[in-house]
């Protein structure tokens, strides 16, 4: 609305209706400006997201992963250096003068299990040369250096003698035959495992691991392998069992899902499956249950999946914002679940729009969860009821202050803005967020799951796809078992070798499998990777 200055009326009443219409003229200004700042921070985080997905970092931080990759490549650029001035150094007293002088590292000593090939250099003369008497030993200086024999491929005979009778000339007397884990096959269990450990664990496809023995003068065809991986997976399926029945009857389980790319050879292209994990993780409380994870494979995403996972569990299960695991709380009438929400789920929303926007609001919420997290830095490994006192005493009030904040600053955004999502998703989460205030058992997020995740993501990036159905539920045998073992402390390769072995020669039974779990496992000679360190 424009007036002109200069020709102001003077009647009163004239007057004020101009002022009531430029009144609210100026007022329907401040709502189209306040919804056009709402929709412009909008298209900004949402460019800053596309931006950062395919551009930039997708963590909310540089990873330990990335930050140790970058330190790698510093150690060896310091270390080509070094070497280049310890060459330079024509006198052998300098040499020994810098390597005295330069800090050590791995001094510790190396294990004791490991075998010893001892080199012996010894003088030419034993001649003394000052007087030409003859020389007697007084000590010697041992140095020990961490040496590597490349991995043999070797051929396993087997021999069973027959015996005849010569009395009577019929009778034949052979030991039977050992079992084998692929009849007639080639492949010993340690072979069989060794392929699965390169897949699942290292990450290295079929085709390469095929490429690698090719190297060595053995030809085997990548299909072998995929043979070879869905027998192992065959006879190791009780034990994954054993494990999942474990994971899933624990009092306070894990949840989360992610994605697992499947071939689908009707349509020629892949189909998207979904492998969902559940862990167990009771070390930050000392607990008594020990840690493992167990993976599942579908189809698809329905709530169905996790329903017919968890049909039998009873207890608290802390998860992400995922409609179909409130479903199983709304399914039961009986309250035998309790669900706990993930604060790093909630937090992450904040952390994107700060990032977009640099609003002091997200700031403050950012600080607010902040504090909480520092508490839980604080008494973590500490017991469940110690956690809980502090969390009372020092938590608490600092949850109801946030709450009461984010119910004052819900009214005065703009209702599309990502910022008033996030504080509705943490709203409409409240009672889960707010669930490990008073159980020191629970975490404040779903990280111990969110880790035994990302070495799928690895899997993935390499494999690219499972091949079929069957195959993706290999991926879930594979995983669980790996990981499992790896959380304990046990050395995988080791472990599933002697698993293997006990199973397919029958030493171990189907009701004796519970010996076999990572955290039962204790056969003759065992070394963690605990006792390795």
């Amino acid at each position: 609305m424009q007036i002109d200055l200069t020709t102001l009326p003077d009647d009163a009443a004239v007057l004020q209706s101009m002022i009531r219409d430029v009144v609210a003229a100026t007022v329907q200004r401040d709502v189209q400006v306040t919804e056009l700042t709402a929709e412009i921070e909008k298209l900004q985080s949402l460019i800053q997201k596309m931006l950062r997905h395919r551009f930039g970092r997708r963590s909310e931080q540089l990873s330990p992963d990335q930050l140790l990759l970058a330190m790698e490549d510093i150690g060896q650029e310091i270390a080509e250096q070094e070497a280049a001035k310890d060459n330079a150094e024509q006198s052998e007293e300098k040499r020994r003068q810098r390597r005295a002088a330069r800090p050590l590292r791995n001094l510790g000593a190396l294990p004791g299990h490991l075998p010893r090939d001892e080199v012996v250099i010894d003088i030419d003369s034993k001649e003394c040369p000052c007087c030409r008497g003859a020389l007697h030993l007084i000590d010697e200086t041992r140095t020990e250096m961490l040496d590597r024999v490349p991995a043999q491929l070797r051929v396993k005979v087997t021999r069973r003698p027959r015996y005849g009778c010569r009395a009577c000339g019929e009778a034949v007397v052979q030991a039977p035959a050992p079992e084998r884990p692929i009849d007639g096959g080639m492949a010993t269990e340690a072979l069989l495992v060794q392929v699965l450990i390169g897949k699942f664990c290292d990450f290295l496809p079929l085709y390469r691991q095929s490429e690698m023995l090719k190297r060595e003068g053995i030809t085997i065809d990548r299909s072998t392998l995929s043979a070879w991986v869905g027998r192992t997976c065959w006879w190791l399926r009780p034990l994954y069992d054993l494990l999942v029945s474990t994971v899933v009857s624990a009092p306070k389980v894990f949840a989360d899902d992610t994605t697992l790319p499947v071939l689908d050879p009707g349509r020629g292209k892949t189909k998207t499956g979904r492998l969902w994990c559940y862990a167990v993780d009771d070390r930050p409380w000392k607990g008594p249950k020990p840690p493992a994870a167990a993976y599942v494979y579908s189809q698809d995403r329905t709530a169905t999946h996790p329903a017919a996972h968890l049909v039998n569990f009873r207890g608290v299960l802390q998860v992400d914002g995922y409609n179909g695991f409130g479903s199983l709380v709304t399914g039961r009438r009986d309250g035998s679940i309790q669900l706990a929400f993930c604060w790093a789920h909630t937090r992450r929303p904040f952390y994107e729009f700060f990032v977009s926007t640099k609003s002091p609001i997200a700031a403050e919420a950012l600080a607010r969860i902040g504090k909480l997290y520092e508490i839980e830095a604080v008494i973590r490994g500490h017991p469940a009821e110690h956690r809980r006192a502090v969390r009372q005493e020092r938590s608490r009030p600092i949850v109801e202050a946030l709450h009461a904040w984010l119910q004052e600053q819900l009214p005065h955004l703009s209702g599309s803005s990502p910022l008033a999502k996030a504080m509705r998703y943490a709203l409409r989460h409240w009672s889960g967020l707010v669930l490990y205030l008073d159980d020191g058992r629970i975490e404040m997020d779903t990280n111990v799951v969110e880790r035994a995740i990302r070495p799928i993501t690895l899997a993935r990036k390499n494999a690219l796809f499972a091949g079929s159905d069957g195959g993706a539920e290999h991926w879930a045998i594979a995983l669980t078992l790996i990981h499992s073992a790896k959380l304990n402390g046990v050395e995988p390769l080791a472990w599933l070798t002697d698993v293997l072995e006990r199973i397919v020669s029958g030493r171990t039974k189907q009701h004796e499998l519970d010996q076999l779990l990572p955290w039962n496992w204790r056969p003759p000679g065992a070394i963690s990777l605990a006792e390795a360190a």
